[in-house]
């Protein structure tokens, strides 16, 4: 897998390049500034792009811009993006717009290299990534609507849809059957009025994020 990366602090670009190099992916170019985002990413059409939000020379949503810029005119180029913090307006302008492949991770989740690969994985292979922290905040935001009416199970099995996993993931996570997460996922759909579509994970995984920035 070929990936570009956009980082301008030094030791996390280079600790980036040794995972991924010695993971057994190319690290086809790296950016330590806004501006050379882009046509970093236009020369070298990576598998995917791992960018920080804030870069130089402003330090406030440069790598996010780049993003979008360079999604507009590589409508399927893969995006896993890393923030120090929660920025919720980020990650719905990201998720905006039914995009596929697409990730949004906090920098400490890097330091779980297992959890860090299998998002990065995950997002170049057209699906979703999205940091737990960032699901929580999501739902936080909803009050008084059909969000209260879920039963713990049925909350959680919506954090980990939310998060990009599939049923199979879904249920090791919560030691049950996918018999049993099938049915808390039915329960979440009719309950948040929103159409089941098991045969497509990406699909589910929009609809309820799509329903938490409502």
């Amino acid at each position: 897998m070929r990936v570009v990366i956009a980082e301008d602090n030094a030791l996390l670009r280079e600790g980036l390049v040794l995972l991924l190099t010695s993971s057994g992916h190319e690290v086809a170019g790296v950016a330590a500034t806004g501006p050379e985002v882009l046509p970093l990413l236009l020369e070298h059409r990576p598998d995917v792009a791992v960018l920080d939000v804030r870069m130089p020379p402003g330090f406030r949503d440069e790598g996010l811009r780049a993003a979008l810029a360079a999604r507009e005119q590589l409508p399927d180029l893969p995006v896993l993006v890393l923030s120090q913090y929660v920025e919720e307006t980020y990650a719905a302008e990201l998720l905006g717009g039914g995009a596929r492949g697409v990730g949004y991770l906090l920098k400490d989740r890097v330091g779980r290299v297992d959890e860090f690969l299998d998002a990065l994985e995950r997002v170049a292979a057209g699906g979703t990534a999205l940091d737990p922290e960032v699901v929580t905040e999501l739902l936080s935001r909803r009050r008084d609507d059909p969000l209260d009416s879920l039963t713990p199970r049925e909350r959680e099995v919506l954090e980990l849809m939310a998060q990009g996993h599939d049923n199979g993931t879904i249920a090791r996570s919560m030691v049950v059957t996918e018999r049993a997460v099938h049915k808390h996922i039915g329960n979440v759909f009719l309950k948040l009025g929103l159409p089941p579509s098991d045969s497509g994970g990406h699909r589910r995984v929009l609809a309820v994020l799509a329903y938490l920035d409502a």
